[in-house]
């Protein structure tokens, strides 16, 4: 199996429609639907954010509902669970420098099924071995840095 692992941060990002990050919009274009895969702990990830909403906003929650049980079966045919397989390559990682369980366990997935993780949080996969493509990247400008940031120049203009 070849292909793409997807994190929690590019499906939520994704979700954004026109709103979405160019670089993550640009690549999810170019990527082949089958050969995007999602791992049922990012599922339940999303699970873990609904129910948190849901306590503030329960509309909010149930239009969140919608888009997880579109994704949950969306991606049924390409949906990893936590298997020997997994459980065996997370053994072995992070002995040196921990990793985060669930990093470590998104990146174990990854590596048991040869799949490039696509993450913005590429630190998190530090020290696994697992190959990590930032969409988010992309989106960046090249050159040397400004000196400045967004919330400066946004500061600066309500002055």
């Amino acid at each position: 199996m070849s292909g793409f692992l997807l994190d929690t941060n590019v499906l939520s990002e994704l979700r954004k429609g026109n709103r979405c990050d160019a670089g993550v919009r640009e690549w999810f274009e170019q990527a082949g639907s089958e050969e995007l895969y999602v791992s049922v702990l990012v599922l339940g990830e999303i699970r873990q954010g609904i129910e948190r909403i849901r306590l503030r906003d329960p509309r909010q929650a149930q239009a969140l509902e919608k888009w997880f049980h579109r994704i949950s079966t969306e991606h049924i045919d390409r949906l990893l669970p936590v298997d020997s397989k997994v459980a065996d390559k997370w053994g072995r990682l992070g002995l040196q420098q921990p990793v985060p369980v669930l990093d470590a366990l998104l990146a174990a997935t990854a590596l048991a099924y040869d799949l490039v993780m696509v993450s913005r949080d590429e630190a998190g996969f530090q020290n696994t071995g697992v190959r990590v493509l930032n969409p988010f990247a992309k989106a960046k400008p090249k050159g040397k840095p400004l000196g400045f940031d967004i919330e400066s120049i946004i500061a600066a203009g309500r002055r």
